[in-house]
């Protein structure tokens, strides 16, 4: 079936009203952090680092200790904020460039304390 307008689809979807199409999946209310990503108050560190990486600057964020997915979920909520890329290895966040401001910001938001 091809849909013709939003309608048809609302028709397809029940239960899919503007409140359901306004939120972003995944994301916490007004587009704020991730739902489920409460810190509680965990330390977590920024800290650049270049070795290893043919001087390329790569933000770490170490501390996270939690399964693979929820990483994968923080990474990118920080990496959408930040604008860049990344990757989660070995239990640390690595972003890309000197993303520490963005970065504090976000995991502020998530509840972290961030050193």
């Amino acid at each position: 079936m091809k849909l013709k307008s939003l309608e048809d689809l609302r028709v397809l979807l029940p239960g899919s009203g503007k409140d359901a199409s306004a939120a972003v999946p995944g994301r916490g209310p007004a587009g704020g952090p991730p739902r489920g990503h409460d810190g509680r108050g965990q330390a977590v560190r920024l800290r650049l680092d270049r070795k290893g990486r043919k001087g390329k600057t790569v933000t770490l964020v170490t501390g996270l200790h939690h399964n693979p997915d929820t990483m994968k979920e923080i990474a990118h909520a920080l990496k959408e904020r930040c604008g860049t890329g990344g990757t989660v290895k070995g239990g640390n966040i690595e972003l890309q460039g000197d993303q520490r401001a963005r970065a504090r910001e976000e995991l502020q938001k998530m509840n972290y304390v961030v050193q």
